[in-house]
């Protein structure tokens, strides 16, 4: 089985993503996987450049922040990524969700380490049950 995952890390809150991707990584090195990551500007991209590599690894990780502002973007971009990136999934794509939905800054920054470390273990238990 191979066990090599593309990150794609939305960069909007650079700091936050940033912070998702490490405690991502330690969990992937714990469990003897591989990872590539591809930096994309905002959350609106990571499910086309999972779906541009779909055949090239064995799971994904789609790590990124989308926080609430005075307009209805938020609703549209959360909506559009999150039902993409389940799309995505019924196609056999072990992916890894890890994009924070918040109402502001502080709740991000308070869910960022859990956050990518559940996305990569999402992402290694759904390799392990497609390749079952």
């Amino acid at each position: 089985m191979k066990k090599d995952i593309l990150i794609v890390k939305a960069i909007f809150y650079e700091s936050i993503a940033r912070q998702m991707e490490i405690s991502a990584a330690e969990i992937l090195k714990q469990k003897g996987y591989e990872y590539v990551s591809i930096i994309v500007p905002g959350s609106f991209e990571v499910p086309a450049v999972i779906s541009k590599f779909s055949k090239k690894y064995s799971g994904f990780l789609a790590l990124g922040c989308v926080i609430r502002g005075e307009t209805t973007h938020y609703d549209y971009i959360c909506s559009e990524t999150a039902r993409s990136l389940m799309d995505l999934s019924l196609q056999g794509l072990a992916i890894g969700y890890g994009i924070l939905t918040c109402e502001n800054k502080e709740q991000a920054e308070k869910r960022t380490e859990d956050k990518g470390r559940n996305a990569a273990l999402a992402c290694i238990r759904m390799i392990e049950i497609f390749n079952a």
